[in-house]
């Protein structure tokens, strides 16, 4: 199962991991970039790296978040953004 983002596609399972690891302990951070202070942390998802060094990072973290935030719609195939169904 991969999510699209815009050209770019990722593992659902990464994108779930980067949801865990911005509510873990990190809500008050958050805010400040929508997960781009956690590209260095040892847990994060390697398939996700190169979201890092782009432009639109926190947007990118922002909208894959709301996509793991609805995983299980992801997994039925009702979310355009998914594929591998």
């Amino acid at each position: 199962m991969t999510v699209q983002d815009g050209d770019f596609f990722y593992p659902l399972e990464s994108v779930k991991k980067l949801k865990d690891l911005q509510e873990s302990g990190m809500r008050s951070r958050k805010a400040l970039g929508y997960g781009v202070h956690l590209c260095d942390h040892p847990d994060f998802p390697k398939d996700l790296k190169s979201i890092c060094t782009r432009s639109d990072a926190a947007q990118a973290f922002q909208r894959l978040g709301v996509i793991a935030e609805n995983s299980r719609i992801c997994e039925i195939c009702a979310y355009a953004a998914c594929a591998g169904c």
